[in-house]
């Protein structure tokens, strides 16, 4: 791509949201990947993208704006499993079968009501340059909502996410506080998927928390560490890509994947 047409494309619009919406990303949703890993829920994602999908068909079928019924039966779908959050086997087994069931449930609404499962589907695979103000505010909304809660909660969230009988043992509310991070995890998917699309959230949630678990030494600087590798590997993803002209999507798992190997291999070294 020459200069002049790297110019013409960054004074678009779109690019201007875009990178709007990767900043305010990396910025809360590296966040809610320390809280998946933390809870050991890293399958999360799936369960919650079919239940998006079930919620975006009832949207269709009902009239209703999609999005916001993805986004309520997700926060719904969370605070359902808080209850197993503290039993032996976890969140595995209820998240297994809330993610058959809802998918199943999904594709046969969209089947009896003769609504377009296409269109369903595209709602939730998103696209970066398409992001318009509505998704940008509610990106940036649900980012000071993340935030929030962990500057609230913050050192008790740190003894729950170590050891969570050891929190219970302390005093701390330990089912309503892993209610609550659930709720925040399932919504937190929901609305980054038609942002960014179900390749980009483990970009922008799982993989820089994971980079940030390789060489932090606390709770508070694995988030600090996550933040900062999330928002380094969405600026360099997406410049890369409008480099050389490819999708963002592919190029930004790509370069936080790359962050993440690196900062395994320092974390070796010491």
């Amino acid at each position: 791509m020459t200069a002049e047409s790297l110019a013409a494309v960054l004074a678009l619009p779109a690019v201007h949201r875009a990178v709007a919406a990767l900043l305010v990303a990396g910025a809360a949703l590296p966040v809610v990947g320390v809280f998946i890993i933390g809870l050991d829920i890293v399958t999360a994602r799936f369960a919650m993208m079919h239940v998006a999908l079930l919620g975006v068909g009832l949207g269709l079928l009902t009239g209703l704006d999609p999005m916001a019924c993805a986004i309520v039966l997700c926060g719904l779908a969370g605070a359902s499993l808080a209850p197993f959050a503290g039993r032996r086997g976890g969140l595995s087994g209820p998240m297994a079968l809330l993610m058959t069931m809802a998918i199943a449930a999904a594709l046969l609404m969209l089947s009896l009501s003769g609504v377009n499962a296409a269109g369903a589907f595209e709602l939730l695979w998103g696209s970066l340059l398409a992001v318009g103000p509505r998704e940008l505010t509610i990106l940036a909304v649900l980012a000071a909502a993340v935030l929030a809660v962990y500057l609230r909660f913050r050192r008790p969230l740190a003894l729950m996410l170590f050891d969570m009988e050891l929190a219970r043992c302390s005093g701390i509310r330990v089912d309503g506080l892993a209610m609550l991070l659930l709720v925040v995890v399932a919504v937190a998917i929901a609305a980054a998927l038609p942002l960014t699309g179900a390749l980009l959230v483990d970009a922008v949630t799982l993989l820089p928390a994971l980079a940030a678990r390789n060489v932090a030494s606390s709770f508070d600087r694995m988030v600090a560490w996550a933040i900062g590798f999330g928002l380094a590997g969405n600026v360099l993803g997406f410049s890369v890509a409008l480099l050389i002209d490819q999708p963002p999507g592919p190029v930004l798992v790509l370069c936080s994947g790359l962050i993440t190997l690196l900062t395994f291999m320092v974390g070796k070294a010491r």
